[in-house]
């Protein structure tokens, strides 16, 4: 059963100033076209997964972290999640953004501007999106942060399950607004690129004992497409059929971000970060942490091979990773 969000949901936790006082929120954004998909994501609603509630969340987390840290936030700081086709958005106030993952040809007043790099916008400045480059999701961090209602300590929106809502026409964001330094971007080298084809790192398991050998094989040197039947919650794949030597029901249980499903039809299925709580399919392995921003930015009919790895190794990348985004963040901090 769905769980649906509180009819009355608590309100905000408002941002504090440096000597510990609450900071009033202020309308930044008039909404005059909110896109395909715009809504407000964190890294999720973490911990509550046993009562039911989805995690949610951003599906890119690494370009959600970057745009925070180069606006100054808190890398946990909500954001807008831009997808494919983006919003046009009317400045009320002087503000500072990043806007990272998918190029989707982010203008102030007509002029390209640059991403993953800090842009100022000043009062009656209107932001808009081109045509889309390369990647399916893109993230608009504001220097202070999105002032957003929250639900169980997280502002993510889950449509579905009825937290938050995606952008409406005609509506005002707010945000505690603040001075940000300006020229803070990501070198050239460290920008991601994304391709069509990606190859995508999975730790086997834990239901091992539904496949043959032969399946093992047929799944890994298989070339897989995403299916335009995919969304937040699911990427659905085609290729040659995975088959099962046992039932493809099993005992439901926790499922993770990245875990790839295998129904009956032989299908699989790479859980997002919408994704339900607990599952019934056999899963065949966990895309690894440090690819699911591969994933998340792979357009429809885009395609994905796979290769196996340990849990060592998946332990060592993402901890590259997170490497990575700890000493950006202690570079931008000192800057």
């Amino acid at each position: 059963m769905a769980f649906r969000a509180p009819s009355t949901p608590p309100k905000s936790i408002p941002y504090k100033s440096k000597d510990g006082d609450p900071m009033q929120s202020e309308t930044i954004f008039h909404v005059i076209k909110p896109g395909v998909l715009t809504t407000f994501q964190d890294m999720g609603r973490i911990g509550y997964q046993r009562f039911g509630v989805p995690v949610s969340g951003a599906m890119d987390r690494f370009s959600l972290q970057v745009a925070n840290i180069l606006v100054g936030n808190n890398r946990n700081t909500t954001c807008l999640e831009v997808t494919l086709i983006g919003p046009v958005l009317e400045a009320r106030t002087s503000i500072t953004i990043a806007i990272t993952g998918a190029n989707l040809q982010p203008k102030i007043n007509d002029r390209l501007e640059p991403m993953w790099k800090t842009i100022r916008m000043n009062k009656g400045d209107v932001l808009t999106f081109g045509k889309h480059q390369s990647g399916v999701r893109a993230y608009i961090a504001v220097g202070g942060g999105f002032d957003v209602e929250t639900f169980f300590g997280s502002a993510s929106t889950d449509v579905k399950n009825g937290f938050g809502m995606q952008l409406q026409k005609s509506t005002r964001i707010n945000a505690f607004p603040m001075d940000v330094k300006q020229g803070i971007g990501l070198g050239k080298q460290f920008i991601p690129i994304y391709e069509k084809l990606v190859e995508v790192a999975v730790v086997e398991g834990p239901h091992t004992a539904n496949f043959t050998e032969e399946a093992r094989e047929l799944f890994f040197n298989s070339i897989h497409t995403v299916d335009a039947d995919s969304n937040r919650m699911g990427y659905r794949l085609k290729s040659e059929n995975i088959p099962l030597q046992n039932s493809s029901d099993i005992w439901s249980d926790a499922v993770p971000f990245g875990g790839i499903q295998i129904p009956g039809n032989g299908q699989p299925i790479i859980l997002m970060a919408d994704r339900q709580t607990t599952g019934g399919y056999p899963r065949i392995g966990t895309v690894i942490s440090a690819d699911l921003p591969k994933i998340a930015q792979l357009m429809p009919k885009g395609e994905v091979k796979f290769y196996p790895v340990t849990v060592e190794e998946a332990q060592k990348l993402v901890i590259e990773m997170e490497n990575f985004l700890y000493k950006l963040d202690v570079f931008r901090k000192n800057f």
